[in-house]
Order: C-alpha cells, then structure tokens, then sequence
C-alpha cells in the first residue's frame, strides 16, 4: 500500500496552526528512475531537500507536522490536480493558457531546475492519474482535515506551508549589492492571510535575524490560494527559505550550518506556534 504522507502530531494540540511540508517527500519509485532522461542528483534538484527536518519540531510546539513523501518531480502537491501538461501527458486536450503548466511545471512535471527535461518521450493520462490518486489526493485530504481539526479546537486555522527556494532564484532581488531576502513569506497578496498574521510570521524570522520579503519572487501557489480564506478565519502563508542557509545546493546534501540554523528555526517555530494558542494572540482579530 502506498504511503503518500506523513503526519506527526504532538502529545496535545495547544495551537491553531498546521505546518506542512509538501516539497521535501524523497520517495523516488525504481521504475519512475529507470524510465528518467535525469540522474538522481540532477532530479532532486527540484526537491525542497530536508525542509522536513527542518520543521520536525513544531509538534514540540503544540503544532502537527505534515509531511509528503511523494517526490516533487513525481507530483507536485503544489499543483491543482487539473493542471496536466498536454506537451507530457497523452490525451490532455490543450488547457486555456496556464504559465506554470506552460513551463513545464504541473501537477506532474516535465521539467526541474533549469527546465531540464525529466522524462524520456511522454506518458500515459493513466498513469498521471494513478499518481495523483495515489499521492495528491490522500495528502490534500490529511491537510484538510487538520485544517477542520483546528477549527473544531480553536474556531481558527493557520497554515504555514513549508518550502525552501534556490539561492539564483534570488540573487537580482534588491538591485547590485543591494540585501536580498533569506525567507519569503507569500500570501497571494493578501488573498490568502490577513495582513496582521503575516506581520506576526514575519515578526518571528526577523527577531531570529533573517532578512525577510513578501511575495516576491514568489506569492504562492496552489496550496496558499486553495486554503487561504481569512474572511473564514483560516489563514495560509507560504515560507521560502534560502537552501544557501544550510545545505550544498550542487550536492544535495545539508551543509557544516545546517545544525545551527536548524537550531535557529526552532525559535521561529516555536514564535509561530505561540500565536495560535488560546489567550493568546488571536489571529483571526488581526
């Protein structure tokens, strides 16, 4: 049986936010590898690599974390379901212009990092469709339940979903010389958070010493935009971290800082989970 998600609840739920992890699953089927124009490094260059890790403490914190195990470059959980690629998958009639399916980078992507193809030649509408009802569906279904979880608890529901960007994707934000964010908080413009929880999110990374933008580059996508009903009291904020912060971006693997700013995080989660706790900072009043 297919384990297409993770969840790892603390020993008491003390607060209305959920932090998932869609982005970081390493679960790479053989036969998905065998059939690959890339090799393993070359495909995990699209994974949100240890972001996971990162995050493991929020059940310390009162907070549940779920966490994918699906590869992104097997199915995006970031996507809608409905975002299938005609130039991959055979017999999807050609959709109204979407940039991200466009590009390559639907619910089952063609390409990584660089737009380097992933699959040799393309595949069966079959198969796309057993891949999302195997892995997207049950973890979409997870998160909404946690979601409905906190507002049977808490009348309120923060989600806080869990990436992490290439450091190119940032290097011509804030002009030559000029600081560039190390975390970028996206919540489509205001759509998907009241204003006053991401002051407060991004009080949290500041007061951990992190430079810290909004939207841009990135202003979230399908999760943050799905889930994001303020005037619901339910919140989501995506979180982009900088992997130059603590891991070899050419290797794939965690760098000599990756302990110390895990470390670091632990006080930005627990800052973030504290705003969900009853008596508390009330988010949804912001």
């Amino acid at each position: 049986m297919t384990q297409a998600f993770e969840i790892t609840r603390p020993e008491r739920r003390t607060t209305s936010v959920v932090f998932a992890s869609p982005h970081s699953g390493r679960d790479y089927p053989q036969a998905f590898l065998d059939r690959a124009e890339l090799d393993a490094r070359g495909i995990r260059s699209s994974e949100d690599a240890f972001v996971d890790v990162l995050f493991d403490c929020a059940p310390d914190h009162g907070a549940p974390l779920l966490r994918a195990f699906a590869s992104r470059a097997f199915v995006d959980l970031n996507r809608a379901p409905d975002e299938l690629d005609p130039a991959l998958i055979e017999g999807v009639r050609r959709p109204v212009h979407n940039p991200r399916v466009a590009s390559g980078l639907g619910v089952i992507p063609r390409v990584v990092a660089g737009g380097r193809p992933i699959h040799r030649g393309r595949i069966a509408l079959s198969e796309a469709q057993g891949r999302i009802d195997a892995y997207w569906r049950p973890y979409h279904e997870a998160l909404q339940d946690l979601l409905a979880e906190s507002h049977a608890l808490f009348g309120e529901a923060v989600l806080i979903d869990c990436h992490s960007m290439p450091h190119e994707a940032i290097e011509s934000i804030g002009g030559p010389g000029g600081p560039r964010p190390e975390v970028v908080l996206g919540d489509r413009f205001g759509a998907a958070a009241s204003a006053g929880v991401v002051d407060l999110i991004e009080a949290a990374f500041v007061g951990a010493g992190l430079r810290v933008s909004r939207n841009m580059p990135f202003a979230g996508a399908y999760v943050v935009q799905h889930y994001g009903r303020p005037s619901r009291r339910q919140h989501a904020v995506q979180v982009e971290i900088d992997r130059s912060l603590y891991m070899d971006e050419r290797l794939v693997e965690p760098s000599a800082a990756f302990d110390d700013f895990r470390r670091l995080l632990r006080g930005v989660v627990a800052e973030i989970a504290s705003l969900g706790v009853p008596d508390g900072v009330r988010l949804a009043a912001e």
